[in-house]
Parts: structure tokens; C-alpha cells; sequence
């Protein structure tokens, strides 16, 4: 499974982007593709999930109100809508791929990952 991840950039406070992750058809109908972020100096954190049947959402706290998870099944593609953003939104953001069956997700898929930058 093969997981395209882009749209990071070098933005300011307040600004938004928005993150594509792509992968094959194939993997998209049996995968769920969540988003992780890793800041310099710290842990890889989940920062948006979407369950398989789209009911349920997951965001991490300091997110919450300002990233939107999203699906384009015409293009096999999970975007992360990211508005207001911070400082503290900098790093490195991954998509991850999770077999549907599973609950909680095991990622089995990584991304390769794109830069977000915000200046204040």
C-alpha cells in the first residue's frame, strides 16, 4: 500500500492548507487513512481519524475546532482541512493506513510525509 501525502508549506498565523493523502483504489476500498503529525524534538501524535462508515470522528485536543477530516471517494483521497493555524501546528504531517476491520486502528501504512511550517 502506497500512500501519496502533499499540500504542506510555509504559511503564517491565521492561514490555512489543506493535506491530500492518495493511494491506489484498492487500498482506498479496504483502508482507512488517517493523519498523524511529529513536531521536532517530540512523539508522533494521531491528530485525525475517521472511522470506516464516516460516523465517528477523532481529533487531538489542540486541533479540535480547526482541522477537518475529509474523503473524496471519487479520488481516493482523505484530506486534513487545516484553518487558524499556529506556531505549535509545525511539523511534519503523515497519512497512515489502517486495515477497515480494524477497531481500535493498527496502522500498518505510512506516508512519506510533508512539512508544514507556520511563522508567527
Amino acid at each position: 500500500v502506497q500512500l501519496q501525502a502533499s499540500g504542506g508549506g510555509l504559511v503564517q498565523t491565521g492561514d490555512s492548507l489543506r493535506l491530500s493523502c492518495t493511494t491506489s483504489s484498492r487500498a482506498y476500498s479496504r483502508y482507512v487513512l488517517d493523519w498523524f503529525r511529529q513536531a521536532p524534538g517530540k512523539e508522533r501524535i494521531r491528530v485525525a481519524a475517521m472511522n470506516w462508515s464516516e460516523d465517528k470522528t477523532y481529533y487531538d485536543e489542540s486541533v479540535k475546532g480547526r482541522f477537518t477530516i475529509s474523503r473524496d471517494h471519487a479520488k481516493n483521497t482523505v484530506y486534513l482541512q487545516m484553518d487558524s493555524l499556529k506556531p505549535e501546528d509545525t511539523a511534519t504531517y503523515y497519512c497512515a493506513a489502517a486495515y477497515f476491520t480494524l477497531d481500535p486502528p493498527t496502522y500498518s501504512y505510512w506516508g512519506q510525509g510533508t512539512l508544514v511550517t507556520v511563522s508567527s
